[in-house]
């Protein structure tokens, strides 16, 4: 199977915890960090990531409470220009080092990149963040571009969580980590199977060289 990510595995030992503080806004836990030729490293209980030091601009203890900085509010008459939905999945799915086409096919069977989608359980915008996983990654799940780096940063945890399994780490996403830990696999629900199905199917479609062990 093609590895989609570079996953280290190690034994931790016990650790109070840190918040990494990304230049984006975003905070990554972390049991500690190491700094070494421009590369930052954030050890989690799954192993570790790597991200340019510059990503990151400071570092807390583990439940310290960060408010986030207000988005600038435009001038009277002036329009406030962001980027859409599809550019911000593919700029997240740089920043979380997974192929695009991966991150887009989530976002395309989730939402089909409508920014407003709700779900009857509660799930929200383009990457259908239920509440717990954005507050797991202090998002606003209502704001598009927390929605969707969220997303796809979860998404990059679940893949590292299961040792680059792309099938296992769509089901996750779609049925939870619990689901999964149970069946030891694939869950036998018909939405997840359908679900998985169409991401992979669609992610194979945009990208043929990629190889996923079904």
């Amino acid at each position: 199977m093609r590895r989609l990510v570079t996953v280290v595995l190690f034994c931790a030992c016990a650790q109070a915890g840190e918040y990494a503080v990304l230049a984006n806004g975003f905070r990554l836990h972390a049991d500690r960090h190491e700094q070494a030729d421009g590369v930052m490293r954030l050890y989690t209980g799954s192993g570790r990531i790597e991200m340019p030091v510059g990503d990151v601009v400071a570092f807390e203890p583990d439940g310290t409470a960060v408010e986030q900085a207000n988005a600038p509010k435009p001038a009277a008459g002036e329009a406030l220009c962001e980027p859409d939905a599809r550019t911000l999945v593919k700029d997240a799915a740089r920043y979380a080092e997974l192929p695009v086409e991966l991150v887009e096919s989530v976002a395309r069977a989730e939402s089909a990149f409508h920014t407003d989608a709700v779900s009857k359980k509660g799930a929200v915008g383009v990457m259908q963040l239920m509440p717990e996983t954005a507050a797991a990654f202090q998002a606003d799940p209502k704001n598009v571009a927390q929605n969707i780096y969220a997303g796809a940063l979860y998404l990059r945890e679940l893949l590292l969580e299961y040792d680059g399994d792309v099938v296992r780490a769509v089901a996750a996403y779609n049925a939870g980590p619990g689901a999964v830990g149970k069946y030891h696999g694939l869950p036998p629900y018909a939405e997840t199977h359908a679900y998985v199905n169409r991401v992979i199917g669609d992610y194979l479609r945009k990208a043929p060289a990629a190889g996923v062990s079904r």
